[in-house]
């Protein structure tokens, strides 16, 4: 590394945000950037370290340690030390497409693998990500680049989530005509309608790299619903291989009492509403948390992305329901590096209602017992109550209400963020795709393939609810597996 001494000599340092009272007035993007001599002093923490686990992306105890798409992260940091940032850039796309997707929305396995974080805070890996591509744009060094040649092959991707969107970049670069099936009124999948616009900008960020990628030679076919408007028999016939990324978009629900109540609504409903909305210039979304009590039911992204969206809206009160317990502020003995250090954090929506109402929103080990509703059937209470994790026969951990930890919370409004149980069936039984236990398109892992030749699948559909690096993981590797097969051979990493 160019500063051997940098992790001595500098410490870690991020871009300031927005403050919570600011940004909760408008859907912009909440982080500032940082100039460049203090990101070129974080680059220089990048300490040489012989073996760097930032870039492995193993599973350690089922989840992910290191960058899932191994990118190479001692070398840009390095790079960006020296001021280098066009062959930042280079290094950086080598390895991943969409980098301004994963420096903003990544939650960066990276970090918590870095050898610098065994005893020190690590490298900021994903803030110099971010600011190598948005340096890229900036100086216009992110061109369309189009195929030399075409082999005259043509695919079709059904999905344009990150991993619909990787595979067809992939693809397109191998050569071959790509056309992209999108159900939805705009392409982008998850990117587009699962992540809000404070988080990951969508005209400024999303579209700007798919009308790169429509440059580039790529065909996106919106309000297309294979198995609806589009018949599934088009992509045996009129295409040489398909690919398949429909995600994991089976919401869990929650089937306890009052569950039919009008103002219970699952996550998705919530924030796909909500970025139609800004997109389209309406005055409010459909679904609004405006001057109501809301009660938020889980506790991973999408959970915090209903927190800041609330808070956004302008709600009355916020409550965010865990019914796991609250992670320790720094790694337990049975957590240890490199696995993703399972630690308390307040992200950014948890942040705004702690600014606004005083403390953080989130209240753990409890669960929900039932809603009620009034004499219109609208909600206006949410019955919780504490949980207590205990074995059972079979050594499982499950949940065990404590008596007389019963609370009735006022609630007009319940968003149901709960993750995901799988692809959506209707479009895997019209296509007689077979499925594993989990109810995921089968298909073996680096290879792909589903059970009809020349179909494979990739992503969320294949692997379950992930990351969105995971998922430009697997349409990567679905694009070099769909390449061999049509070509006999492949280029494609």
């Amino acid at each position: 590394m160019g500063k051997p001494t940098g992790f001595i000599e500098y410490l870690r340092e991020l871009p300031v945000d927005r403050t919570p009272s600011e940004r909760v007035r408008d859907w912009k993007e909440f982080h500032h950037h940082m100039e460049e001599k203090k990101l070129r002093q974080q680059g220089a923490r990048c300490m040489d370290c012989g073996i760097p686990f930032c870039h492995t992306g193993k599973l350690i105890s089922g989840m992910a340690s290191g960058c899932p798409i191994n990118n190479l992260i001692p070398e840009w940091n390095d790079l960006v030390y020296r001021g280098l940032w066009k062959e930042a850039l280079d290094r950086l796309h080598k390895t991943n497409n969409f980098p301004e997707f994963t420096g903003r929305v990544c939650p960066a396995p990276c970090e918590g693998s870095c050898v610098l974080g065994i005893n020190a805070p690590p490298v900021t890996i994903k803030n110099i990500e971010a600011s190598i591509i948005d340096h890229g744009w900036d100086e216009g060094w992110v061109l369309p680049e189009t195929p030399k040649t075409r082999t005259g092959k043509r695919v079709a991707v059904i999905g344009s989530g990150p991993a619909g969107l990787a595979a067809a970049a992939q693809l397109n670069r191998a050569g071959h005509t790509v056309t992209v099936y999108e159900r939805a009124d705009r392409p982008g999948g998850l990117l587009m309608y699962g992540i809000p616009n404070m988080k990951l900008d969508k005209q400024e960020v999303v579209l700007r790299r798919i009308k790169l990628l429509e440059a580039e030679g790529i065909k996106f076919i919106c309000n297309a619903n294979v198995g609806e408007n589009v018949e599934p028999e088009i992509f045996l016939k009129e295409f040489d291989a398909t690919v398949i990324c429909t995600g994991a978009t089976q919401p869990r629900d929650l089937p306890i009492e009052g569950r039919s109540l009008k103002g219970v609504h699952f996550a998705m409903e919530f924030l796909t509403a909500n970025t139609k909305a800004v997109l389209g210039g309406a005055q409010a979304s459909p679904i609004h948390a405006k001057g109501k009590d809301v009660i938020v039911i889980g506790g991973g992204d999408t959970g915090t992305d209903c927190v800041g969206t609330s808070m956004r809206h302008g709600c009355k009160s916020l409550v965010q329901i865990e019914i796991l317990p609250k992670p320790p502020t720094e790694r337990a003995a049975d957590n240890p590096w490199p696995e993703w250090p399972k630690v308390y954090k307040l992200d950014y929506g948890q942040e705004e209602a702690s600014a606004r109402f005083g403390s953080d929103p989130r209240v753990y080990l409890t669960t929900v017992k039932k809603f009620v509703g009034d004499d219109q059937g609208q909600l206006k209470e949410v019955v919780t109550v504490e949980i207590k994790w205990e074995k059972n026969e079979k050594g499982q951990f499950i949940p065990k209400e404590v008596p007389g930890t019963e609370k009735t919370r006022p609630a007009q409004l319940a968003l149901l963020a709960l993750g995901f149980l799988g692809p959506e069936q209707a479009l895997l039984k019209e296509m007689s795709l077979e499925t594993d236990p989990r109810s995921n398109i089968k298909a073996e892992h680096e290879k792909y393939v589903t059970n009809i030749k020349g179909i494979f699948a990739a992503g969320d559909c294949r692997r379950g609810q992930s990351l969105v690096v995971w998922a430009i993981n697997e349409g990567r590797g679905a694009a070099r597996e769909c390449d061999r097969y049509l070509m006999g051979s492949t280029d494609l990493v």
